[in-house]
């Protein structure tokens, strides 16, 4: 039966009105994505566009002098054969994942001009996969180099790393590092989001549900805290049997009644390891300032008071990260004799 003339046919009851997409803080974000974006920042007021400028300006920065520097890095140590040993192997392999952080950054500076999410879903799983990679890659690698320095200075004549078990270990290092990056990518377990200024993305730490708090607590463990413990082990190891062989040194001299036991030439290669485990030392502690806030920040989002991470706080722990980026082939450059006269030549 017909209903004609009946107001029911026109009646807004039987017709959906359409869905407005929110003015979300200023930032030109279609309608069709907003479903990728974690409700937690769109709670917040609008972010002024200078803010989002300045941001895009400082990345354009980071971005040449890390790219300068790593490159450097990577030309200089693959091709002078005096810096082709294993312990450098590691070191290229951090300055390949420094180099892969800072390649994800014109993404980045697009959406900052454009204030906010503007390159859109796809781009935003190309910077968290890459960013992924080179955090999580970096922290492993960080592990081997410290292993590589203990190995190295606590049994000098046959505990070095060789080629061949530093290739073993890169290749574990990808091999670990990968699986973390995939998965949220093909939303296996996890998912990759927006976050802050919306700018750029990371995983999902944010939803609170049990299964990704699960991801959250396992991804903190086995890519923070476990590399974290290797290196403070390692390195507590070399500072503890490099105090206690000087000690020994020095009263067996004095017992003899002579200034030192070594000559010019052990003084000199002992020099040159001390002056290396200082830059690797330093790299490592450039890594703990870095990270560590992301994963603080990582924690409150899953377990903690969502409301302590404003978009500006969030973007913090992602600066410490371009950062370091930037100084880590720098450190080196300034601590590594070789890598100083080959940069000359």
């Amino acid at each position: 039966m017909e209903l004609q003339g009946s107001d029911y046919s026109n009646s807004s009851v039987w017709q959906p009105q359409p869905r407005v997409a929110p003015r979300l803080m200023g930032w030109n974000v279609p309608a069709e994505e907003l479903v990728h974006i974690p409700s937690h920042w769109l709670s917040f007021p609008e972010v002024e566009p200078m803010m989002h400028y300045s941001l895009g300006l400082l990345y354009c920065f980071f971005c040449v002098a890390a790219l300068v520097g790593n490159g450097l890095v990577i030309w200089i140590f693959s091709t002078a054969k005096t810096l082709r040993t294993p312990s450098n192997m590691f070191v290229v392999n951090l300055a390949i994942l420094d180099f892969l952080m800072m390649v994800k950054t014109p993404i980045f500076i697009f959406n900052s001009f454009n204030k906010g999410f503007a390159a859109g879903h796809l781009a935003c799983q190309i910077f968290a996969f890459i960013g992924s990679c080179s955090g999580i890659g970096a922290a492993i690698t960080n592990a081997c180099i410290a292993y590589d320095r203990y190995t190295t200075i606590t049994r000098p004549f046959d505990g070095k790393v060789t080629k061949g078990r530093a290739l073993i270990m890169l290749i574990f290092v990808w091999v670990y590092t990968l699986p973390w990056a995939i998965m949220p990518m093909m939303e296996i377990w996890g998912r990759f989001v927006p976050e802050g200024y919306l700018t750029s993305c990371t995983f999902d730490y944010l939803t609170n549900t049990p299964e990704n708090q699960f991801f959250v607590i396992t991804i903190f463990i086995f890519s923070y805290m476990l590399p974290m413990s290797l290196i403070i082990y390692f390195y507590s190891q070399i500072v503890s049997h490099v105090v206690n062989h000087e000690k020994t040194l020095r009263e067996q001299a004095k017992k003899m009644n002579v200034d030192s036991l070594r000559s010019n030439q052990q003084q000199n290669q002992t020099s040159a390891e001390i002056r290396i485990a200082k830059a690797a030392i330093s790299i490592c502690f450039l890594f703990v300032l870095s990270w560590t806030p992301y994963a603080v920040m990582a924690l409150i989002g899953a377990f903690g008071n969502q409301a302590l991470l404003t978009p500006g706080a969030s973007m913090i722990p992602a600066l410490a990260c371009k950062f370091v980026a930037c100084l880590d082939p720098y450190v080196y450059a300034i601590s590594h004799p070789r890598y100083r006269l080959e940069l000359q030549k």
